[in-house]
């Protein structure tokens, strides 16, 4: 299944922005809360360095882009309505918020870093809010939604039948959560996180629920923290502030630069390549000199100060670092590096680190191949791969079947 990157956060934080700019979707932006109702969906792309140029060829992608020798690979983003605080209880359109991260794999929370907005995401004075307690909200409410989840209304009855039946616990709680994407592996993971393993779960008090909801959550859908409107002198200091007091990693972005720049770089007004420092305004004059003021604005205060809009970077972080992604490229010629329509490196795929040649070949291409699967070629070493290869990132695969 793709991966599904959900972006999260209270209303009017600049969600919907941070879609429209690293989709160039048009999701309805207001400061007005639950602008957002149905989620918003698009695709964006993450950046990874192509083999392109260590192979010293030129490609011609077909499921991806390459700009400069840096190969644009595909994500899904899934825009969700605004959380507030007791959303896991149904309050504001919490509900309907929960159900629609059920598919995600990773969680974006994007935080008005200006501090100008209350929990339910009504204006207030710029730096009035800490934007520190919208992190820890937001995470105790998506902890409390798969306290929820686990529990239901049934927990005690689920817990007497699966002791008197004397089957798998996890086995069972892995089908009771997979509407939200967890397997058995990652529940066995939480429970020894949790120090829960060898405790019956008939006996689990509400707080070893928490508990273990709150490791499962972290393990199944992490999340990134996007610093979102940094380019406001208040939202530097907060920023700074919030470093000191949040071990998690955070992300200092301008969602709207982003989109300002992606939407002139459309428009042939500048050549800019997203994830970029810098842009090349083509022709000034087609500017008006508040226009050309932004422009130097976002080029001084983000592209130079904080080495982009940040936007790229969230994506980054989030595919490679916590995903454990790693990029992959079949080909049916490791000479000349082409498919059978003679496409240069037309293909790249996403995959976890650690994937088996034979478990990708079935994920990713075709079934039927895996099944008729006799032995890989590595494009590089021209060395033969069996099915329980290991893969590494940037390989370039060719493989051969018995039809």
């Amino acid at each position: 299944m793709p991966l599904i990157l959900g972006i999260i956060g209270k209303p009017s934080s600049g969600k919907s922005t941070f879609l429209n700019a690293a989709c160039l979707t048009h999701a309805e932006v207001s400061e007005i809360p639950f602008t957002t109702i149905e989620p918003n969906k698009g695709v964006a792309y993450v950046r990874s360095p192509c083999v392109c140029r260590e192979m010293n060829v030129q490609d011609n992608p077909k499921n991806s882009l390459c700009l400069n020798g840096i190969r644009f690979i595909p994500i899904n983003l899934l825009d969700v309505a605004g959380l507030v605080p007791d959303a896991h209880k149904g309050k504001g359109l919490g509900n309907q918020f929960l159900n629609d991260l059920s598919r995600a794999d990773l969680l974006i929370h994007i935080i008005d870093m200006t501090g100008s907005l209350d929990k339910s995401g009504n204006l207030i004075g710029m730096g009035e809010n800490d934007p520190y307690e919208d992190i820890l909200f937001l995470e105790n409410e998506i902890d409390l939604w798969f306290k929820d989840i686990i529990k239901r209304e049934d927990w005690n009855k689920f817990t007497r039948s699966f002791a008197k039946e004397k089957g798998s616990f996890i086995n069972a709680l892995s089908e009771r959560l997979s509407g939200v994407k967890i397997n058995s592996n990652q529940i066995k993971i939480a429970l020894n996180k949790s120090e829960l393993e060898n405790k019956d779960p008939n006996t689990w008090t509400d707080q070893d629920l928490e508990k273990y909801s709150r490791e499962l959550r972290k393990i199944t859908k992490p999340i990134i923290t996007v610093a979102n409107k940094i380019d406001k002198e208040v939202s530097v200091e907060n920023f700074k502030s919030l470093r000191e007091n949040y071990e998690g990693e955070i992300i200092p972005t301008s969602a709207l630069a982003e989109y300002i720049l992606r939407k002139y770089d459309e428009e042939n007004k500048i050549k800019y390549i997203p994830g970029s420092t810098d842009f090349k305004i083509l022709n000034p004059d087609n500017f008006n000199s508040k226009e050309l003021e932004t422009l130097e604005k976002i080029n001084q205060e983000l592209l130079k100060r904080f080495d982009g809009t940040g936007v790229q970077k969230v994506f980054e972080y989030a595919i490679f670092e916590v995903l454990n992604q790693i990029c992959v490229y079949p080909v049916s010629d490791v000479n000349k590096l082409i498919d059978n329509r003679g496409n240069v490196l037309p293909d790249v795929f996403l995959v976890n680190k650690g994937t088996k040649l034979k478990e990708f070949i079935r994920n990713k291409i075709h079934s039927e191949l895996a099944d008729n699967f006799l032995y890989g070629i590595n494009a590089r070493t021209k060395k033969r791969l069996g099915e329980n290869y290991e893969l590494e990132n940037n390989d370039i695969i060719k493989i051969v079947a018995t039809k």
